[in-house]
């Protein structure tokens, strides 16, 4: 599960990679209740083990619906995180009590700690992909405009910025409708 931040604690939460219903089935009833094991992992940056969710005191609500909807019996909780910046955790069950020894858990760190290597690259990745294909749209508007009005890059990128602003878009939405011909370009007075 990871989540998305907005100030200190998160406001959502979402299931990244489960790996099957039961995961899932558990992820939809912590995130109704609002708490867990996997949301204490995220924001109290700790391992979080329940031994047997039948007798354990913590949430008891979410426990109570654990015992009847799943065949959970014991959940280990760990913190994901790279350099400091959290990015979820990483929820492992059984269907016994007492299913994760002190053994189990040092390796599933090693686990998580791998899991948040890779989560941090393929999030850089894509936020790379997506600053590519945005400065090749912008690029294609800033050209259109540049043609258009024949002005240099330079002029055509003010330009592009000062609409943006005048009509409330950002350069990267106002650079996508100029690209794909959904807004008529205005003449900037030297035509």
């Amino acid at each position: 599960m990871r989540r998305t931040r907005s100030g200190h604690r998160p406001e959502h939460f979402e299931s990244a990679a489960a790996t099957g219903t039961v995961p899932t089935r558990f992820d939809v009833l912590q995130l109704a209740q609002g708490e867990g094991p996997c949301f204490d992992a995220v924001w109290f940056h700790q391992t979080v083990r329940i031994v047997d969710v039948v007798s354990d005191p913590r949430w008891p609500a979410l426990m109570a619906e654990v015992r009847e909807q799943t065949p959970i019996r014991s959940v280990l909780s760990i913190q994901l995180f790279t350099d400091g910046q959290e990015l979820g955790a990483l929820n492992l069950f059984s269907d016994r009590a007492g299913g994760f020894d002190a053994e189990t858990e040092e390796q599933a760190i090693n686990l998580a700690t791998h899991a948040a290597i890779a989560l941090s690259s393929a999030r850089r990745g894509e936020q790379f992909r997506s600053a590519l294909a945005s400065r090749g749209l912008i690029g294609q508007a800033v050209g259109m405009l540049m043609e258009r009005f024949d002005i240099d890059a330079i002029a055509a990128f003010q330009m592009l910025r000062t609409l943006s602003q005048e009509m409330n878009l950002s350069v990267l939405e106002l650079a996508r409708k100029v690209t794909y011909r959904e807004l008529p370009v205005v003449g900037n007075g030297n035509e």
